[in-house]
């Protein structure tokens, strides 16, 4: 009788393991299991965009982003078709590289982002510029207090299929007041990509300098800042030895700007920063007014007395009100453009451009 009793209880806690209870937390085990990290692979092809077809036996790196920057995380060669795959999962943001003719391309990958079949686009790379130019180049002058501070940007469009990369001459010439020595914050961001941090390298030419970052297919931007002494209404003389379609120069609301070689474009309504389209190669302007120190955070208002040089005190400037400046300037050019065509003597759908051609070319 007792070992009837004692079969009945295990087929009743049997048949309990059976019912809804016992099956949900069969499902619970088994999204736990699922929940736990998977290696899985990284994988694509590399594509040649100046050919159009795969590239083989490229070498493909996977870095990983940690406390001290990427970390290299693995590391292969694609095969006879441009594949290549790499068993490694994507925890953390995470960077597929391929190097072709010197030139670096980067997909980056986040986790939660498919990590197969990715397409990693390189290019062949030349010295020559083919279709890479400056379409636009934007410089605004910011008179606060006994400093001027100078933002530039410079916008290089490639339209072509190969990347311009000169490590001997640079890709990109700029100028810098002789009082500063080369040292200006200087950055480039390549299409999709994101900025990095330049160096201004001496050319034969007086304060000239070159930058050597390779322009590769799409839109670059390189953005350059530096500060200058500034005393209401005297001259401030610069030149432009970048090949540009067109050259603008922007000051603030409360500034006014003078020189004999520049096109009046108009006001931007919401900031009412000015701008103006330079003729010609070089400038010589006078500026009055000022602006009043704004958009700096605490380690800038104290710049005066920090025995910091001019360059480094205005880092804050740089990365907040110039992103507030400059691309309200951009959208203003349309208006440029329109109350140039209204210029009397300007023949009809002749584009603005021509108004500021190099007298060199």
């Amino acid at each position: 009788m007792r070992s009837q009793e004692t079969g009945d209880r295990r087929q009743e806690s049997s048949d309990r393991s059976r019912k809804p209870g016992g099956a949900l937390c069969a499902v619970l085990a088994g999204l736990l299991l699922a929940a736990l990290p998977v290696c899985a692979a990284i994988s694509g092809v590399v594509v040649n965009g100046t050919t159009g077809k795969p590239e083989a036996g490229i070498t493909v790196t996977l870095l990983k982003m940690g406390p001290k920057g990427p970390q290299p995380a693995g590391q292969v060669k694609a095969d006879a078709q441009g594949r290549f795959k790499v068993d490694q999962s994507v925890d953390g943001p995470t960077l597929v590289r391929a190097t072709l003719d010197g030139v670096t391309y980067n997909h980056v990958l986040v986790p939660g982002t498919p990590s197969e079949g990715i397409n990693l686009e390189v290019y062949n790379a030349s010295k020559q510029p083919g279709a890479a130019k400056v379409t636009k180049h934007m410089l605004l002058f910011e008179p606060t207090g006994q400093q001027l501070v100078v933002n530039e940007a410079f916008i290089v469009s490639n339209t072509g299929k190969t990347a311009w990369n000169d490590p001997a001459d640079g890709t990109l010439h700029i100028f810098l007041p002789r009082t500063l020595d080369g040292q200006a914050q200087i950055s480039a961001t390549p299409p999709g990509g994101q900025p990095l941090q330049q160096v201004a390298e001496k050319t034969g030419q007086p304060d000239v300098f070159k930058i050597n970052f390779p322009m590769r297919p799409g839109e670059t931007r390189v953005d350059v800042s530096y500060s200058l002494p500034y005393k209401e209404g005297e001259a401030y003389a610069g030149k432009i030895p970048s090949k540009d379609d067109n050259t603008y120069l922007i000051v603030p609301e409360g500034v006014t700007m003078q020189a004999d070689n520049l096109n009046d474009m108009g006001q931007e309504p919401r900031t009412k920063a000015h701008i103006y389209g330079l003729k010609g190669t070089d400038y010589k302007i006078q500026l009055t007014g000022t602006v009043s120190e704004r958009n700096t955070d605490s380690g800038a208002s104290g710049a005066d007395t920090s025995g910091q040089p001019p360059v480094q005190e205005i880092m804050p400037r740089l990365y907040t009100q110039i992103k507030l400046i400059l691309p309200l300037a951009f959208g203003i050019l349309a208006l440029g453009f329109i109350l140039l065509y209204r210029m009397p003597g300007l023949p009809e759908g002749k584009p603005a451009k021509e108004t500021n051609a190099r007298d060199r070319r």
